[in-house]
């Protein structure tokens, strides 16, 4: 399993309604048959200091494997980059994650 991490910075405008009610339908319809397992979307809301967040939004989308993750984007990462302006101008930051296995 991976996780794939999609950061929004935080500072452009960002209709969370949109991302909510249309993206995320769209990721979870158009990639859960390619090997999307979860999707979860967090909001930043600060660092222990009180500052702002470095990123005001970040989808936490859990796939089988990175070959799953490559046939998704694919397949559909055209449509789903290009809905991206419907809700934010913030350049999206996409980190591929190993889950770490303890001692």
């Amino acid at each position: 399993m991976i996780l794939v991490s999609v950061m929004y910075p935080t500072g452009p405008s960002f209709d969370m309604g949109y991302y909510l009610g249309h993206h995320m339908p769209l990721v979870r319809e158009r990639w859960s048959a390619l090997g999307l397992h979860e999707a979860k979307v967090v909001k930043g809301v600060g660092t222990p200091d009180g500052g702002a967040a470095p990123f005001q939004v970040m989808a936490l989308l859990t796939f089988e494997s990175i070959d799953a993750f490559k046939k998704a984007v694919a397949a559909h990462g055209e449509e789903i980059f290009a809905d991206i302006p419907n809700f934010t101008t913030a350049q999206a930051q996409v980190q591929i994650n190993d889950f770490a296995e303890s001692p």
